[in-house]
Formats: C-alpha cells, sequence, structure tokens
C-alpha cells in the first residue's frame, strides 16, 4: 500500500482491501436478517429480542470504535485492524454455537468490537492518502465495494437458510473474516507516518476527543451522515417483520427486495463520486439532504393515509436509500477535512456517533410493534430532520482551526 497519493484516478488494489473490510460490518449485520424467525424459534425468543440482537451489535460497533481510533494514531493501522478481526472472526463463531437468546446477544457485541476496526481504520487510511475532494470520490467507491455486501448478504443468508439452519449463517461470517485477516497480514502496508503518531495517554485521548466534540463543524457534518445511517439502520433493523410478516415475503426472496435498495446506495455514491469532479462535496450533499426528508415525510403521510403499500414503501426507501449515497460519503469527507493531526481518533468519534444514532433508532423499531409500516416510515422521517438541520448547521458554520 503506497503511503500517499494525491489524487484518483483508477481504483488502487488497496483501496478494493479497504472496501472488503468495510464490508465486514454489513455482512454482520445483513446476513442473519432473513433467519430472525428462524432464530426466535429456534432459540425460544420473541421476533423483538432478535430484533435488539442487532441493536446490541450496533451499540458494541459504537463504543468499539472509541478504543480503535487512539490504537491507529499511536501503534499505525495494521495491528489494530488485525487485532479487530481476530476478535470478530472467534465471536461469530460463538453466536453460531450459542443456545440462548442472551448468550446470542452477548457475543454480538464481543463480535461487533472486532468489527468495528473495519470502519474506522479504512477511513483514516483513505485520509493518509487523498485530500478531501479525492476522499470523497474514494468513500463513494469505497461503497461501490462495500454496498455489493447488502445486496449479497441477505441472499446469501436465506439460501443457507434453505439447506443448513441459520447457525451455518455465522460459520460463513467467521469465514469471511479469517479470510480478511490473512489478506491484511500479507498485503497490508502501514499508511501511517511516524510523525503524526500521538502518544496514547489518557489525557491525549481526552483532548483529543474533547477537541473534537467542541468543533461545530466536525459535530455537525457527523451528525447530519450519523441520522442519514440512523435511518439506514431503522431500515435494517424492521425490514425482515415488514417484508416478511406484514407482506409475506419467502426469507428467500427477501434478500431481492433488500437488494434493490442497496443497489440504489450503490449506483447514487458512484453518480456522486462523478459529479465531484466539477462540484464541491457541499454543494451536492445541500439538495441531497432535502430530498432525503421529502420523500420520509411523503412515506409517512401515506402511512397515516392508510394509502401506502408495497410497491409505494419500496419507492419511498429506494429515493431514501439514493439520497444516503450522496449524504454519506460526503459528510464523511467533509467531517474530516479539518482534522489531518487526529484522523484515527476523528474517524472513531465519527463512527461512534453515527453508530450510536443508528443503534438509537434500530431498538426504537424494535420496540415500537404495530401491524402497519408506521414504526419504519416514523422513525425514518425523524433521522431524516435531523440529518438536515444538522446538515445546515454545519454548511453554515465557519471553519475552526484544529
Amino acid at each position: 500500500m503506497p503511503s500517499q497519493q494525491n489524487t484518483l484516478t483508477t481504483i488502487p488494489p488497496w483501496l478494493v482491501l479497504m472496501g472488503l473490510l468495510t464490508a465486514i460490518g454489513p455482512l454482520a449485520v445483513d446476513m442473519y436478517l432473513p433467519a430472525f424467525p428462524a432464530i426466535a424459534q429456534g432459540l425460544g425468543a420473541t421476533p423483538g429480542d432478535v430484533e435488539r440482537t442487532l441493536a446490541s451489535y450496533l451499540l458494541g460497533l459504537a463504543l468499539a470504535q472509541l478504543f480503535y481510533g487512539p490504537l491507529a494514531d499511536r501503534y499505525g493501522r495494521k495491528k489494530p485492524l488485525m487485532l479487530g478481526l481476530t476478535i470478530y472472526t472467534v465471536a461469530a463463531v460463538a453466536c453460531g454455537y450459542t443456545n440462548d437468546i442472551e448468550h446470542l446477544g452477548f457475543w454480538r457485541v464481543v463480535q461487533a468490537f472486532g468489527g468495528a476496526a473495519g470502519i474506522v481504520i479504512p477511513r483514516a487510511v483513505i485520509r493518509d492518502n487523498f485530500d478531501t475532494r479525492d476522499a470523497s470520490k474514494a468513500l463513494s467507491l469505497l461503497m461501490l465495494v462495500m454496498g455489493v455486501t447488502p445486496i449479497l448478504a441477505p441472499i446469501l443468508g436465506g439460501q443457507v437458510l434453505a439447506f443448513a439452519s441459520w447457525r451455518g449463517i455465522f460459520v460463513i461470517m467467521a469465514a469471511c473474516g479469517a479470510m480478511l485477516l490473512v489478506a491484511v497480514a500479507l498485503t497490508m502496508r502501514e499508511t501511517l507516518k511516524p510523525e503524526r503518531v500521538v502518544p496514547l495517554g489518557a489525557g491525549v485521548i481526552a483532548r483529543n476527543y474533547l477537541a473534537l466534540l467542541c468543533h461545530k463543524r466536525f459535530m455537525c457534518y457527523t451528525l447530519a451522515g450519523g441520522f442519514g445511517a440512523a435511518g439506514m439502520f431503522s431500515y435494517i433493523a424492521g425490514s425482515p417483520r415488514i417484508f416478511i410478516d406484514i407482506y409475506q415475503i419467502d426469507p428467500r426472496y427477501f434478500g431481492l427486495l433488500f437488494g434493490l435498495n442497496a443497489a440504489a446506495l450503490i449506483i447514487a455514491a458512484q453518480v456522486s463520486a462523478r459529479l465531484l469532479s466539477r462540484h464541491t462535496p457541499e454543494k451536492l450533499l445541500r439538495p441531497a439532504q432535502i430530498v432525503l426528508t421529502g420523500v420520509t415525510l411523503v412515506a409517512v403521510a401515506l402511512t397515516l393515509a392508510n394509502a401506502i403499500n408495497l410497491v409505494s414503501l419500496m419507492a419511498c426507501l429506494m429515493i431514501f436509500m439514493a439520497s444516503q449515497g450522496f449524504v454519506n460519503p460526503n459528510s464523511a469527507a467533509l467531517a474530516l477535512r479539518e482534522q489531518g493531526q487526529r484522523l484515527g481518533v476523528a474517524s472513531a468519534m465519527m463512527g461512534a456517533l453515527q453508530m450510536l444514532c443508528g443503534a438509537a433508532a434500530g431498538l426504537a423499531v424494535s420496540i415500537w410493534q404495530s401491524p402497519t409500516v408506521l414504526p419504519l416510515t416514523g422513525v425514518l422521517a425523524l433521522c431524516a430532520c435531523l440529518s438536515w438541520f444538522f446538515g445546515r448547521m454545519a454548511l453554515n458554520a465557519a471553519p475552526q482551526a484544529t
């Protein structure tokens, strides 16, 4: 992996690896979604109990990122990444062998503590190599790689259920984690320059995190992307119940509907990457958030009028996801733009706040029990409005010194 690149003209192999590493998170989230009913039956749990294992994973993912950020700024990008992949793989095996819902929830948290490395460190590696505009392009291209996972993971999970139990899904997760661990060990080179190493002390870490919390533009861009992502996680948590239970979709075909929404995200992210050649990330973020908010309010109105069906719900979800293809990479690149001396910590803080938003949204959907799609559309609208609000604040804020 090169230590420095100034422009992004082709997709280098190391960026593909970063995409695959980022994809282990969606793999752990999406692959077991079609198995929710089977897990509930197999472990004698309620659908809400199983949905909360997803919220537990997101919560663990949020907290663990705060741990990996300082490690990545002190010990480099490679060693913490290998540690995380090892934890992820071991925990996936344990999930496959658990016999009650409580232990499944526990091992999902442990798995999240490993998977968090695949979120924090690739973003830091990208900013080690690119400036803001090219980093935004790289993040959009990275979404192309990791976006394949939400399409394939539920389909793969549904097919596994056709010939094996839900436990086989976690075995496949473990195998993917092990293969990525080998790939990182053999091919990844360190990108953190010696002059950018940050001492690993409680005082230094506390000062860095406090400075980020006080950095208005960083926080607002982070929360703009975070609440947009929270809407996605509320969809992920609620979609099995909505598609399988309410609309009676066969679990084997659940992944196809899920894949349509993921495809909308991927295509929009690539359009965003192309438009960045002529437009700034700020100019792409503003209209995307307007569309994001508008379509969710339409979905709520249709739900309250009892006029929403599978087709109209899918249309709203696809537009929402397409908007996220613009919001997510551009808000992330803008949040990290002014954090050159603390990229690992900034990436960790950004990921932690976004996952906390996602965990809260997923938990809200799992608790809000209803025979309609209102829990999903309602939470989506709330998240979109908050994303729009913080996006406006970020775009209007003056630059700050780091």
